[in-house]
């Protein structure tokens, strides 16, 4: 597999061309426009902005649909343009004063981690991790329906994908490696530990449930996700339909670019 390396040292980057479609966790993407100057993407740590807010960073564990590591994910730390973080810390106060928290699941994503999506996806013999988080679509078609493609504007910084836990937050439990495999669409206290409230599905879960209006969920999981939905879009995210999960802010620096710094503290600054 081959994906844009080209990085600076230090806290800058090079604009990672990208072919243009549709990205995982994300809405339809445009063509990126021709390679910029290096560009520094003033990406800080969400974690010292509000360390109110949860962090469970699915791609930097084996816990996620490809079920290792992803590439790029060097710590299992949230990064973001310092204006989505701050939006973010707005929400929080919001969320908070209502009773519940936000949970991040992935923050500013490499490039080089949505070409490690699209290499495990043209990879037919690694389906471990259908069972859980696409039961109900073949492989082959993941790609094809949009669930998985590039670029994301997850590379740009500005966007998110996270969902709401009550306050004070249950415990976390551990996923332990091995663990069978229940449906991402299966009940809520079948599914995969998570402490987060219900939303219908697991987080990353390739199926018509996750879209965020679904009727076919139950009526707790569509209030939860209004509340997420609502707190979101006051604090300057726009959702996506698709995704139950996903919002991007709506005022991002960087509206054209795609970094591939990976995701460590260094990279922030």
């Amino acid at each position: 597999m081959t994906s844009p390396r080209t990085l600076a040292l230090g806290l800058t980057a090079t604009l990672a061309l990208v072919t243009g479609g549709c990205g995982r966790g994300d809405e339809p993407e445009p063509t990126p426009p021709p390679p910029s100057p290096s560009v520094s993407p003033g990406f800080v740590v969400l974690s010292d902005v509000d360390d109110r807010i949860l962090t469970d960073i699915r791609y930097a564990t084996a816990a996620n649909f490809v079920g290792r590591r992803v590439d790029g994910y060097q710590e299992p730390l949230c990064l973001l343009t310092a204006r989505a973080a701050e939006a973010l810390r707005r929400v929080q106060d919001a969320a908070l004063a209502v009773g519940r928290s936000l949970k991040v699941y992935d923050c500013y994503r490499p490039q080089r981690a949505t070409d490690d999506f699209l290499h495990w996806a043209a990879q037919p013999d690694q389906d471990a991790t259908k069972a859980e988080f696409y039961p109900r679509v073949p492989k082959t078609e993941l790609v094809d329906r949009g669930y998985l493609g590039a670029p994301s504007a997850h590379s740009r910084g500005s966007t998110v994908d996270l969902t709401l836990v009550d306050v004070p937050p249950p415990e976390q439990a551990r996923v332990e490696p091995g663990r069978p495999l229940v449906a991402c669409t299966a009940l809520y206290a079948r599914r995969l530990a998570d402490n987060s409230v219900d939303m219908g599905t697991g987080f990353d879960c390739f199926d018509p449930l996750s879209h965020t209006d679904s009727d076919r969920v139950g009526p707790t999981a569509r209030e939860n996700r209004r509340q997420l939905r609502h707190l979101m879009t006051d604090g300057g995210f726009v959702g996506y339909d698709r995704e139950w999960w996903h919002f991007r802010y709506r005022d991002e620096p960087w509206p054209d670019t795609y970094f591939d710094l990976p995701v460590t503290r260094s990279s922030a600054g």
